[in-house]
């Protein structure tokens, strides 16, 4: 389903290519309402420029009108900066004159963190939904049609001669036009657009992005966001942005520890909420980078190159040094510098004359600046399995030329390490404005290259693979969750919780709930010894820890004991609990453990975790994450991450387990998240047994939390 109206993009359309801007509190000095005008004004050659203030007839030598009410026409694009009370009724005004966008610079809403200022936020946003009217904003810088020049931005920083391929879409104004601005001009890294979204009253990250989606100029976006008004907006936008090949790089600030309530499971005490972003963006192929150099420069390659034809890096060199260690961060990124075919290296060899290492990486000394060295280039770039070519060099004579020289004549990638210095003004101002893309350490320069492979291979499985789908609740699925609508229960007991779990096609241990010795003893001789009991109950819900579970019971007097002692236990330790029974259930033998389970986020909706069973999963937080639903592809991607799931694979003689089964029960799991959603709040299998290939897997334990 489209989740963009028309007049959202017709307005962003307006916004970024205005025939006509009204400045409303333009001023003469200094202040936000004089930078703005100021910055429309160098485009009033293009631009119908209006300023707009009671308190003058003329600015910065424009016509300046007192209302918006009586300007010469309806504008495209109205900056409004004004104190904040006053801002609701310049909207108001703008709608009556039918102004087809508008960007709120003025502060004082939401970002105060006080009831009024959050109220005020809510009725801008109410009227722009309602008038039609859109806004950016409040409390942003604007934003920048970098492409032809018009900056609609109470920056005071507007520099031309930065046209490219990164459409930057920021919540912080002072960072869009800051950091990054002043970085990419450094850099020589140009944009399509530069957009600061401030507070989301209205159009937010999400629609920006869906424009620039539509862009033909912006090959990449670019991001910095703290969050997302609605995720599932921005995972829609992320999808497309998937199919149409243009990958989004994000800086994601706000890291943070889970919030106040303690986790009653161990799924939602191992899901820290930086961790699901991780998990969910390289889920979507979102790119997600740490700094504002990282995200400029990784943008840049993937404006700059298209996909690789081959993983295989091929560095060079005119230091044995440098190669090596720019050879040991592509390895450590987990890149491919393949070996050398004997064509290549007695081609390099016979230029060398016995100087430098003819080899992956190369070292090629003083041959790096001379006319043979295209020939060298060439070499290594023609190599079967090289689909970049990594330059490492100061760009000494005529370097840059050859280099420049054969990207243009390869469609294979061509990349530059930087090694001179960057206030270079000749052979790197060269490299910069051929858009060459360059790297100025080595350990970039890798994460980089991982980057462009990563993403291009994520794409083509997400093409391939196409994403998840809900299949819909079948009759025995619709009664277990209006079972678990019934007022009155906030958690399920083991037993419950595992009746609820068959509905989804997730199988149980064998299992009887008794209520006396005598009646565990019976149990315990249908099922067969060894046998285990635990007590049942909604109210107990770490059984280990209060001693109220017995395993590997082998006749019928380890059988009463330990119904009696796990009576007692229970009792000391919950006395006001809740007690269904004792489960004798039937001991799971030859099979590893795992523990699968569901956590909800606030804003990224339902997380799927996938981990190794028993300290492991404690200890080192050995887990995979996803939001729900996932893929077969993806559930098969889940075990691989983990390292514990080497167990899994056959291990020390041990025969390799159902990792089909386990497959086929995560994507269970990821439909009974989204089908019960708004129902559940967290659920624990653990520990889930797959048993060894084609005999399946098994709930041994579980534990279901409701949302009330």
């Amino acid at each position: 389903m489209e989740m963009w109206t028309e007049d959202q993009m017709r307005a962003i359309r307006k916004m970024l290519n205005p025939r006509s801007i009204a400045v409303v509190g333009a001023t003469p000095s200094g202040s936000y309402g004089g930078r703005f005008l100021g910055a429309v004004l160098r485009s009033k050659d293009r631009v119908r420029v209006y300023p707009v203030n009671p308190k003058y007839d003329e600015v910065m030598g424009a016509v300046c009108y007192p209302s918006v009410a009586v300007l010469p026409e309806a504008p495209d694009l109205v900056g409004i900066v004004v104190p904040y009370d006053k801002v609701l009724g310049v909207l108001a005004e703008c709608h009556q004159k039918k102004a087809g966008s508008a960007v709120v610079i003025s502060a004082g809403f939401a970002e105060r963190a006080t009831q009024s200022g959050r109220d005020l936020q809510r009725q801008l946003g109410a009227f722009a939904r309602e008038s039609g009217l859109r806004i950016a904003g409040p409390n942003c810088l604007g934003l920048a049609n970098v492409r032809d020049d018009i900056w609609a931005t109470a920056s005071s920083r507007t520099l031309g001669g930065l046209t490219g391929h990164i459409g930057l879409v920021c919540q912080s104004g002072a960072t869009a036009f800051g950091p990054f601005l002043i970085r990419a001009v450094d850099s020589g890294i140009g944009f399509s657009h530069i957009i600061s979204t401030g507070n989301e009253a209205d159009l937010d990250f999400a629609d920006f992005v869906r424009y620039l989606l539509d862009d033909p100029a912006t090959r990449v976006i670019a991001g910095f966001v703290e969050g997302f008004k609605d995720v599932r907006k921005f995972l829609a936008v992320a999808e497309l942005a998937a199919e149409r090949g243009k990958p989004m790089v994000l800086i994601k600030i706000g890291r943070s520890a889970s919030g106040a309530r303690a986790a009653q499971s161990h799924t939602a005490a191992l899901t820290g909420v930086d961790a699901r972003y991780d998990a969910v963006f390289k889920q979507y192929g979102v790119i997600r980078v740490q700094d504002y150099d990282e995200l400029l420069e990784i943008s840049h390659l993937l404006a700059h190159n298209r996909k690789p034809r081959k993983p295989g890096i091929a560095v060079v060199s005119h230091s044995g040094g440098i190669s090596s260690l720019t050879a040991d961060m592509c390895g450590q990124a987990g890149l491919d510098l393949p070996l050398l075919t004997d064509r290549a290296r007695d081609g390099i060899n016979g230029v060398l004359k016995d100087f430098g290492w003819a080899a992956n990486p190369a070292d090629v000394t003083g041959f790096s600046h001379s006319e043979h060295f295209p020939q060298i280039m060439d070499f290594m770039i023609s190599e079967p399995e090289v689909g970049t070519l990594v330059v490492a060099s100061a760009g000494s004579g005529n370097q840059v030329d050859q280099v420049i020289s054969q990207r243009d004549r390869t469609d294979k990638g061509v990349v530059f390490f930087w090694t001179a210095s960057r206030g270079d003004k000749t052979a790197l101002a060269k490299l910069k404005s051929a858009n060459i893309p360059i790297f100025y350490s080595p350990e970039k320069l890798a994460r980089g290259l991982q980057c462009l492979i990563g993403y291009h291979a994520w794409r083509d499985h997400r093409l391939a693979g196409g994403a998840a789908t809900i299949p819909p609740l079948t009759a025995g699925q619709e009664q277990t969750s209006a079972r678990l609508r019934a007022p009155g229960r906030s958690t399920l007991s083991e037993s419950e919780s595992k009746q609820a779990l068959a509905a989804w096609g997730i199988a149980g241990t064998r299992e009887q709930s008794v209520q006396s010795a005598a009646a565990a003893v019976e149990a315990a001789q249908r099922l067969g010894y060894p046998v285990a009991l635990k007590v049942d109950s909604p109210d107990i819900l770490h059984k280990t820890e209060a001693g109220v579970v017995r395993l590997g019971l082998r006749d019928a007097d380890d059988v009463r004991e330990a119904y009696g002692q796990i009576m007692a236990n229970a009792a000391g330790y919950a006395p006001n609990a809740a007690i269904s029974g004792v489960l004798v259930q039937e001991m799971v033998t030859g099979g590893v453990e795992v523990i699968v389970g569901i956590a909800y986020d606030a804003q990224l909706g339902p997380m799927l975790l996938f981990g190794s069973g028993g300290v492991m999963v404690e200890v080192y937080n050995d887990v995979a994450l996803r939001r729900c639903p996932i893929t077969r592809s993806e559930a098969l991607d889940m075990v691989a991450e983990v390292k514990g799931a080497k167990l899994l694979r056959g291990f020390r003689g041990q025969p390799p387990a159902d990792i089909d089964a386990l497959a086929d029960t995560l994507v269970r799991v990821s439909h009974l998240a989204v089908q019960l959603e708004g129902q559940l709040a967290e659920l624990d299998i653990n520990p889930l047994m797959v048993l060894p290939a084609g005999q399946g897997v098994k709930a041994v334990d579980a534990l279901m939390v409701l949302q009330r």
